[in-house]
């Protein structure tokens, strides 16, 4: 049970990777109405907090790159009891922070809450509240995710670096953090309310296609997910994956396995 949640508002603050930003301007564009932590990476280091319709935002700007990092870098930068991850490509519901706030106050015995967005053709999307568990928790992109804040450092939980936007392999860091969110014992759930809708205004910075690249690192993903569950999980994926294209289940195995290997021996060797 979370302590005195009752007596308590929970406050909220809206985590956002980025790259490129020269001012705050992003706040408006992305209808935030809650304190916000705006990770943003582009040539220079720069730290800059103004008060904007009475909330907090903070700009942080490092040289760096990888989403991981910048996710990582929201976080230490962050205060509030409840964090919502996003990206720059999103637009906030009006009243996104009561529907969060809400939802962990009406359960407190979640540690991580993930939302839905604007229905797209193809997504998930979930129609009543649930616990997320090994069996659904692949579903969810980093944009959805809510977690409260000391639930994540009593854990010790962040993003890897290897895996997202920017690092070595193209995705999978949103994965990585719940496989070792349920792997600490971290309670998920999931809330069929929307909070956002994606903007799609922007280009990729990452996603070069459904390639050779793309399946390697999705089996390279799958050995980092774990030793034995990842083979589940990549015998999953390659079938998920040969069903949306053309390519044959044994080909897009066959290189995801070699991914996979090339991880392990990597991580090992």
């Amino acid at each position: 049970m979370k302590a005195s949640e009752d007596n308590k508002t929970l406050s909220l603050e809206v985590l956002v990777a980025t790259m490129g930003q020269a001012d705050l301007s992003l706040f408006d564009k992305m209808n935030l109405q809650s304190d916000a932590v705006i990770a943003n990476q582009s040539g220079c280091t720069d730290y800059r907090e103004e008060i904007i319709k009475d909330h907090t935002a903070k700009l942080i700007t490092t040289d760096t790159r990888g989403v991981g990092i910048n996710r990582n870098l929201a976080l230490l930068y962050s205060q509030a009891d409840i964090l919502l991850f996003a990206d720059d490509d999103m637009e906030y519901l009006p009243n996104y922070r009561e529907i969060v706030i809400s939802a962990f106050q009406n359960n407190p015995k979640a540690d991580i809450i993930v939302f839905n967005l604007t229905r797209e053709s193809g997504k998930y999307y979930d129609q009543k509240k649930h616990r997320v568990s090994w069996r659904n928790y692949l579903r969810y992109g980093a944009v959805r995710i809510a977690v409260r804040r000391q639930a994540l450092l009593s854990a010790n939980l962040s993003f890897s670096l290897l895996f997202g936007g920017g690092a070595k392999y193209g995705s999978g860091e949103d994965s990585l953090f719940l496989t070792e969110a349920l792997r600490k014992g971290l309670k998920i759930y999931a809330c069929p309310n929307e909070i956002c809708r994606l903007l799609f205004n922007r280009p990729s910075t990452w996603f070069e296609g459904v390639n050779e690249k793309y399946y390697f690192d999705k089996g390279a993903l799958c050995a980092a997910i774990g030793k034995i569950w990842g083979k589940v999980v990549l015998n999953y994926l390659s079938f998920q994956e040969a069903k949306k294209s053309k390519e044959k289940y044994s080909e897009i195995k066959k290189i995801m396995k070699t991914g996979y290997r090339s991880f392990r021996q990597e991580k090992h060797g």
